[in-house]
């Protein structure tokens, strides 16, 4: 049974908590994954995209030319795909790019996508995230501990050349809640790189895309609950 180490707001290790293995412990299946996100991404497409044909395109209601005796090819009309400012052969006109897929094929993205975060040691619960007002501060200060790190460059020139460490950079992050609370939402939106979502709008896209996945605490047990 895999276990998840359990923080405060402050950043300190207050827990170890004990994860459903038929959740976070399957075998990641990744061509589930591919599926799911190809998926979410295909959704997404508005397929608004159009080209005028020749019946769209203004003008070329004259025969250019006529039809025999001059030593230029027949054409009927300026608006032919083969002019200058003509209509378009069999270009896009808008249509859905939607699909679906089954229930137990998203199920088993889901677990796989979770699983994967935890073998790798990306997954993180928090006990709790209680904000009194609006404050992006506070929030900062949470997921720092989790999600800055020194990143380590080679300066090639000038008096500081050779290996150096620079300042800290930030890990992108999901922060999973299990209620939609406004504060901490409004307050997490104006730091790069992190976004917030909830049990219900979960999605396998979200979790591969970013680096770390944050979990209230309460939130884990809602997952456990759909999922199981």
């Amino acid at each position: 049974m895999a276990d998840v180490k359990v923080y405060d707001m402050s950043g300190n290790e207050v827990s170890t908590l004990a994860l459903n293995d038929e959740i976070f412990g399957v075998e990641p299946n990744e061509a589930i994954i591919h599926a799911l996100v190809v998926n979410y991404l295909a959704n997404r497409r508005q397929g608004t995209q159009s080209t005028l044909t020749r019946t769209e395109v203004r003008g070329g209601g004259k025969k250019p030319w006529r039809q025999k005796g001059t030593g230029h090819a027949r054409q009927g009309s300026t608006r032919s795909p083969q002019w200058k400012h003509g209509g378009v052969a069999l270009g896009p006109k808008p249509r859905s790019y939607r699909h679906s897929l089954n229930k137990k094929a998203r199920r088993s993205g889901m677990k796989s996508a979770l699983s994967a975060k935890v073998a790798a040691g990306d997954m993180l619960v928090i006990d709790g995230l209680k904000m009194d007002e609006f404050s992006t501060k506070t929030i900062v200060k949470t997921l720092a501990p989790h999600l800055a790190y020194e990143k380590s460059v080679t300066i090639k020139k000038g008096e500081k050349a050779g290996l150096e460490t620079v300042r800290s950079f930030w890990n992108k992050a999901l922060v999973v809640l299990d209620t939609n609370d406004e504060k901490i939402i409004k307050s997490a939106a104006n730091i790069p790189g992190v976004k917030t979502t909830q049990v219900n709008t979960l999605c396998v896209y979200d979790i591969v895309n970013y680096d770390k996945l944050i979990v209230l605490k309460d939130a884990l047990g809602k997952i456990e609950e759909v999922y199981a």
